[in-house]
């Protein structure tokens, strides 16, 4: 079974996930699954076999009890195989990093709500090399400190930047135009 096809079930998930906090019990991982999915003892027993026989958990037994916990080797496989694919998810990450230190600076420069103790935490880490003080005096980027309006927004980086009218304009940085 690949790796896929056992990460894709959501009770196996569930277990991973339980198993993630420590070594657990059959017992117990068998309470929470069946409360939660609603499926019998055996149906559990069937989800931890199938981890089980395919790496992703281990087993041991403590006089009458079976203790299992994670093996990470499958899990760092599939994190190889997923490397590839991290750019387009990093990417946006990085501008939503961005776009809530804006939001934070903005507040407090108003005057804002900003707690004492977050206020500033992550000063000028989150910027992107596109985002100058332009945007912050008069440049209009199309953000200054409002929702995205799609989830798409949110992961435009340096190269894109939203114009007065909402469309991207390729080939310009962040806040210059």
């Amino acid at each position: 079974m690949h790796a896929f096809d056992v990460l894709g079930d959501p009770v196996r998930r569930r277990i991973l996930e339980l198993l993630a906090d420590g070594e657990r019990s059959a017992g117990e991982l068998g309470a929470v699954v069946q409360e939660e999915f609603g499926i019998s003892q055996p149906g559990v027993s069937q989800h931890l076999r199938v981890l089980r026989d395919n790496g992703f958990a281990t087993v041991r037994a403590e006089g009458t009890r079976r203790l299992y916990a994670v093996d990470p080797a499958p899990l760092r496989e599939v994190d190889v195989w997923l490397e590839r694919y991290r750019r387009f998810w990093t990417q946006r990450l990085d501008a939503l990093g961005t776009e809530l230190a804006r939001g934070k600076r903005e507040r407090r420069m108003r005057g804002g709500t900003g707690s004492p103790d977050t206020a500033g935490s992550t000063g000028d880490a989150g910027r992107t090399a596109g985002d100058s003080s332009a945007s912050r005096t008069g440049g209009d980027s199309g953000w200054h400190g409002r929702e995205p309006d799609s989830p798409g927004d949110a992961g435009r980086t340096g190269g894109r930047t939203r114009g007065r009218t909402g469309a991207a304009s390729p080939g310009k940085a962040t806040g210059s135009g």
